[in-house]
């Protein structure tokens, strides 16, 4: 399942790191793709919507979805 989410916050790598380790901490085999200019993160995984956005926050990033 494919996820993506508005993220704001993110400036650098080290906030690409950050909210890669995150996801990664709930599902180790997702896929993780993140676009800095665009403050814009999709995440592959069968990790709910809800449990990612929640990894994200507390990483302490501000998200929300982004309807296709």
């Amino acid at each position: 399942m494919q996820h993506q989410l508005k993220v704001t916050g993110m400036s650098c790598g080290h906030c690409v790191s950050a909210i890669e380790k995150a996801v990664k901490g709930l599902d180790p085999q997702a896929e993780v793709s993140v676009d800095l200019e665009k403050g814009e993160v999709t995440v592959s995984s069968d990790t709910e919507f809800s449990a990612i956005s929640a990894a994200i926050l507390e990483a302490g990033y501000e998200n929300q979805a982004i309807n296709a």
